[in-house]
């Protein structure tokens, strides 16, 4: 399986949580909502930092 595929998504995903904790923060929204987005946002780059390591384990290795 290729994790590469993964990668884009997975960047994506934190970026688009970053932009929506800081349209919220910018708006004068709930800092409730603003602080549960970027714990989401550290969240999601945890798992994609772990998708791009892999990636690269796979590719340096042939898979």
């Amino acid at each position: 399986m290729s994790f590469s595929f993964f990668v884009p998504i997975a960047v994506a995903a934190v970026a688009i949580v970053l932009v929506m904790g800081l349209v919220n923060m910018m708006r004068g929204g709930d800092p409730n909502t603003s602080q549960k987005l970027m714990r989401w946002r550290v969240g999601l780059q945890f798992v994609a930092i772990v998708i791009i390591v892999i990636a690269i384990y796979y590719k340096a290795n042939g898979g």
